[in-house]
């Protein structure tokens, strides 16, 4: 089983794109603070690079930037790659299958952020008033 859990913040703003199939892809990393500190105190912090795949892309794109926390449920995926000096490295990836935003919708920094269209309150309707009714104390059964 390939499974990952993650909570952190993002490090940058999202970046998407879309396949020359017309596939919307996300990408994006966090910052994922470790349970303990180093012997000097220090929090120790991993990044992991993150990348989403249609709806989910276009979600994460349009509600999160830097800094929003967010937590993902994904998998592991390595890859490999030559880089500029010909060197052979291996990179590992995230590959989101859901995510969660945990930054509050109306924290002061996003004001203005979440372009998402609010729902239109449905009139108030009137409460049903109850009536009274005669209990003869008679059991029906």
């Amino acid at each position: 089983m390939n499974k990952v859990f993650l909570i952190g913040n993002l490090t940058r703003d999202p970046e998407i794109s879309e396949t020359s199939g017309g596939v919307s892809v996300c990408h994006f990393s966090i910052a994922v603070n470790r349970n303990y500190s180093s012997s000097d105190g220090e929090r120790q912090t991993d990044f992991f690079n993150v990348t989403a795949w249609r709806g989910l892309a276009d979600t994460i794109a349009r509600f999160t930037k830097k800094g929003h926390k967010v937590a993902v449920v994904g998998s592991i995926q390595m890859r490999t790659y030559e880089g500029n000096d010909g060197v052979k490295r291996t990179a590992v990836d995230v590959i989101a299958q859901d995510i969660e935003f945990l930054t509050a919708k109306n924290s002061s920094s996003d004001e203005g952020f979440y372009d998402a269209p609010q729902a239109q309150s449905a009139p108030a309707k009137k409460k049903p008033t109850l009536q009274s009714f005669d209990d003869d104390g008679d059991i029906p059964f």
